[in-house]
């Protein structure tokens, strides 16, 4: 089977500053059968359509105004069953340490990326990795990550990690929507009866309980809350 994988990051600059403004980053991706793309991009036009909402969506776009299409499209994706499946990792700062990544904060990211995507990756099938566009220092860091997993995994194909700009996928918009959702509750950051804090419990009463981390098996909502030895 053929799968497509969509990613975005919340707070990656966490890796980068001494005084982190929140505990955690997350990495989200959104995992689903690439037969199903293009069914489900037009299902997420038409919601878009209807709630005459722009071009694109993100969980920074969120508002009183359109929080009918955000629960809309959270209702959606949870009608999809293990059709359309989300998997996160969250990294506490407190416990990030350099010294295991080279002092590289851009290389400390990729590795995170990589425990988000290879415990997800099965044998004979086949995979398409989009990421959110991303400035990096070296500009070889998605064909090392191909690489890392095409080794990690020798009988899948690991067809493609490649950059793509959020505003260009609707499938990276949505893997935004819940990164954000996840990491705004992880972070204590959504401000009480806002919007946000409407979409997140939104989408915990779906999900019938409130974000914890989950089993590698659990497949349709999976929080990999990394443990990390040691710290700063």
């Amino acid at each position: 089977m053929k799968f497509d994988v969509y990613c975005d990051e919340s707070h990656p600059d966490m890796l980068s500053t001494k005084n982190p403004e929140v505990n955690f980053m997350v990495i989200g991706s959104v995992w689903l059968n690439s037969d199903n793309r293009e069914e489900f991009k037009k299902e997420i036009h038409a919601l878009r359509d209807k709630h005459k909402v722009g071009p694109e969506f993100k969980w920074l776009k969120v508002s009183k105004s359109r929080i009918d299409f955000y629960k809309d499209l959270v209702k959606w994706f949870f009608d999809k069953g293990d059709d359309l499946c989300f998997r996160c990792i969250a990294v506490d700062s407190d416990k990030v340490n350099l010294k295991y990544h080279e002092q590289d904060q851009e290389l400390g990211f990729y590795k995170f990326y990589y425990q988000l995507l290879n415990p997800w990756i099965l044998e004979s099938n086949k995979y398409s990795i989009f990421c959110d566009y991303k400035s990096n220092r070296r500009n070889d860091r998605l064909k090392v990550l191909q690489n890392c997993l095409s080794n990690s995994n020798p009988t899948a194909n690991i067809l493609s990690v490649q950059a793509t700009r959020s505003r260009e996928s609707v499938l990276i918009q949505l893997a935004d929507v819940f990164t954000g959702i996840v990491s705004s509750e992880l972070n204590q950051t959504s401000i009480a009866m806002s919007a946000r804090d409407e979409l997140i419990r939104h989408t915990q009463k779906l999900l019938r309980g409130k974000f914890k981390p989950t089993p590698k098996s659990e497949k349709k909502f999976n929080i990999f809350k990394i443990k990390l030895q040691g710290g700063n």
